[in-house]
């Protein structure tokens, strides 16, 4: 059955969720692009934003999340197969598109292209790998032709071990356990070194790999070479480093001017880059606030290089 949770506009079926992201709205009306196209060739129109679990065993402050009376405990959960999963995130992602039918400012082609989602970012909310059937999840949606980004906050490094995505992203948002506690704010007692093991895991993965980093100003912006002795560990394909936004329940723990701008973004990352020789390549999309850094120019996704929106 499908439904409205509260609070965000989230459509679901089961514990699977699906919000249509604002540069997938702003594609289909030719009013610009998420930098994963920019970067990666990812066609914003045709890319569905998902999760299979709504839940998180961390607790960051600067998640747009209201965390009051929220659990991560999986007990209870009835957990839908792969291929449920996948043929309902396509599902939710037509009805959420429905009303660009017929818009005038969405090219007929475009929406219908729109309506054959190609691309899944399954980063929406909560921690992915809390859902105990994610590898095969992922291989779901590759059966259905998709490209797969997962994006984890690091806590199962066994998962990720397992899981092959197009592009697997970590988060590490701070540069040292202190930190950490403070800013991700882990519900397990492990955290920190689950995360260790899983930036290990990304030293020989078969996927592309990419650590994220949110920046938020006067909590996590004092040790750029405390960031770039971890991504050195790591050894990613690239480094996005992102801007915190003032959205949502943050805005109950932060400030506005925890926001860094972008030429701050920049700026830190051209710090990394100093002790990170090899990531020559630094690259930006200011409407998003990140930078990235990536050893080769060429970053696409190989088969998706040339692609337009």
């Amino acid at each position: 059955m499908t439904q409205q949770v509260s609070g965000p506009n989230y459509h679901t079926i089961g514990n699977t969720a699906v919000q249509t992201c604002g540069w997938t709205k702003n594609a289909l009306r030719g009013e610009g692009t998420c930098y994963k196209h920019k970067f990666y060739g990812i066609q914003s129109h045709r890319c569905l934003q998902m999760t299979p679990v709504v839940r998180c065993n961390e607790r960051c402050v600067f998640c747009w999340r209201d965390h009051a009376g929220h659990t991560y405990e999986l007990g209870d959960a009835d957990w839908q197969d792969p291929e449920s999963v996948v043929t309902a995130s396509i599902e939710l992602q037509r009805e959420l598109l429905a009303g660009f039918g017929g818009n005038d400012d969405v090219p007929t082609d475009r929406f219908d292209e729109a309506n054959e989602p190609k691309h899944v970012a399954i980063s929406l909310d909560g921690e992915p790998t809390l859902y105990p059937h994610l590898p095969e999840l992922i291989e779901a949606y590759h059966d259905q032709e998709f490209t797969t980004f997962l994006v984890s906050n690091g806590t199962r490094p066994d998962v990720l071990q397992a899981a092959a995505p197009t592009q697997l992203y970590v988060s590490l948002d701070a540069p040292d356990r202190e930190t950490y506690e403070s800013v991700v704010r882990p519900r397990e007692a492990t955290a920190w070194e689950d995360l260790m093991e899983s930036l290990a895991v990304l030293q020989d993965h078969e996927s592309r790999t990419t650590i994220r980093t949110t920046l938020v100003a006067g909590e996590n912006m004092a040790d750029p070479t405390g960031y770039a002795n971890l991504y050195r560990e790591a050894d990613p394909d690239f480094i996005e480093i992102k801007g915190y936004m003032h959205v949502g329940s943050s805005r109950d723990r932060l400030d506005r001017d925890a926001m860094p701008d972008h030429e701050e973004v920049v700026e830190f990352a051209r710090s990394v880059q100093e002790h990170l020789p090899d990531f020559n390549v630094l690259r930006e999309a200011n409407p998003s606030n990140v930078a990235m850094l990536a050893r080769d120019s060429d970053t696409m996704v190989p088969e998706l290089a040339g692609g337009d929106q």
